[in-house]
Order: structure tokens, then C-alpha cells, then sequence
């Protein structure tokens, strides 16, 4: 009985953050994953159900639990983040690798256009060329507000 309320528990609680990470992400996926909404629409209808969101969330947790016993260990936790994360940076790479060496370089890795002079002036609040110790604070403060309203923890910006 306990283990029956354990597995249920453990699996709200990844339907819970499941349905949060597909509506708190712009493409709807895992972190450095867009899910498209055909993806999610599984049986093709032009609608998304809570159903179908549910059933993503069951097949990752699935993914997930790589001995299948419906419980996720520390490691298997681990293991998938470093799928991720090892995901993600052969993406980077791909990207960002304009000589095509399979390394990346300094100026490869330099933000494209004018990125580093947007989010420079973003954080020199005054405009005088310089970000003062107010200025670093101040955005300290705002704890990295990212576009859309939402911080780097997911929160929606309710300023």
C-alpha cells in the first residue's frame, strides 16, 4: 500500500512539473528541448488535452526510470541530466562551430549581433557607459528577469 501511494505521489508530482515545464517554456520541452505542439497532440486532432500532456509526462518519467522499478533514484535523476546536458552542448557545438572543426573557439563563442550590447545597456540603468556597484545590485535584486516576464526559476514576473 505504501509503495502504491509512493509511485502515485512521485508520479503527480512529475505530471506536476511536467505540465509547469510545458507552459513555462516557450517551446513547451525539456531544458534545451522544444516540444512542438504536433508533438504533443499525439492523435492528431488540432487540440492538446490534459491527457495528452499527462502521457508526456508519464514517457519521460519512464525515460527517466531506467531499471523500472516506477521509481526514481538519485542516479537515474543524475543520469538523465547528464543525457541532457551532454544533448545540449553537442547542440552548442553544432551551432555555433562556423569552421566546422568540431571545437569551439573564442570568437565562435562570442554572442551573435549585438546581444552582449543589449544586455550591457539593460544593466546601465543611468546610460553613462558604465555599470555602477547600484547597477550590478539592482539587478541582483531583480534576480535575472528574463524576456517574457519569467525568472530563471520559472516564476512569472507578477511586477
Amino acid at each position: 500500500m505504501k509503495r502504491a501511494v509512493l509511485i502515485s505521489g512521485v508520479t503527480a508530482i512529475a505530471l506536476a512539473l511536467t505540465a509547469a515545464t510545458v507552459s513555462a517554456k516557450p517551446g513547451g520541452g525539456e531544458r534545451g528541448e522544444r516540444v512542438s505542439f504536433e508533438q504533443l497532440d499525439t492523435n492528431g486532432d488540432g487540440f492538446v488535452t490534459l491527457e495528452e500532456m499527462q502521457a508526456r509526462g508519464e514517457a519521460r518519467f519512464a525515460e527517466t526510470d531506467t531499471d523500472g522499478d516506477g521509481l526514481l533514484s538519485a542516479e537515474e535523476i543524475a543520469a538523465k541530466a547528464n543525457r541532457d546536458i551532454s544533448d545540449r552542448v553537442t547542440r552548442m557545438i553544432e551551432k555555433r562551430d562556423t569552421n566546422g572543426d568540431g571545437l569551439l573557439s573564442q570568437e565562435e563563442m562570442q554572442p551573435e549581433g549585438d546581444r552582449a550590447a543589449r544586455m550591457f545597456d539593460r544593466l546601465d540603468d543611468d546610460g553613462d557607459g558604465q555599470i555602477s556597484e547600484e547597477e550590478f545590485a539592482s539587478m541582483k535584486k531583480k534576480g535575472g528577469k528574463r524576456k517574457g516576464g519569467r525568472d530563471n526559476d520559472g516564476d512569472a514576473d507578477n511586477n
